[in-house]
């Protein structure tokens, strides 16, 4: 009887090691791909921030032209909104991509540093409410395309500049993982 349970230790040892060497190099190349995975995901999105910063930075001065054009014309009662709209250059906007953030928030989120991920979410939150400005300033605009007077003017101005600073918000969550 001992001899056997000896030899079932002596076959079962080797097993044993095998069976963790493995998981120990299954777990390492496991750690590895997420580290490359993490490491790929980052570059992309800094390619995408980059890209966003930029037409940030582009858009603003319109969108400031736009509230001055407001401001200047706001006691002019023979302009239209949409005449000082067009005179302005039109209402713009940037785009926040957030392609290779909403692709890993579907599958890998687990991976990413909490302070990352929580700037990541604010970025998302704050593009979420830059559209929903950006809707409620074009149906004010398309209900308003024709009034003359100084009230609608100074509420659109007064609406684009809370816009602009929700989008100032939004860049500098942005600039945050760009400057990591």
């Amino acid at each position: 009887m001992k001899n056997d349970f000896k030899a079932f230790i002596k076959d079962i040892i080797p097993v044993l090691l095998g069976v963790l060497i493995a998981l120990y190099i299954n777990n390492w190349n496991e750690a590895r791909k997420d580290r490359d995975y993490i490491k790929n995901f980052y570059a992309s999105l800094k390619k995408e921030f980059d890209e966003t910063n930029k037409e940030i930075n582009d858009k603003t001065p319109y969108q400031k032209t736009l509230v001055d054009s407001l401001d200047f014309y706001s006691n002019n009662e023979t302009l239209t909104l949409i005449e000082v709209i067009i005179k302005a250059g039109g209402i713009n906007g940037p785009r926040i991509k957030l392609n290779y953030w909403k692709a890993l928030s579907n599958s890998k989120i687990e991976l990413i540093d909490y302070d990352k991920l929580s700037i990541l979410a604010d970025i998302e939150d704050g593009n979420e409410l830059l559209m929903y400005k950006r809707n409620k300033i074009i149906d004010f605009v398309y209900a308003n395309l024709t009034e003359t007077g100084t009230k609608e003017k100074r509420i659109l101005k007064l609406m684009m500049e809370e816009l602009l600073r929700t989008q100032i918000s939004v860049q500098e969550d942005v600039l945050k993982i760009l400057n990591e």
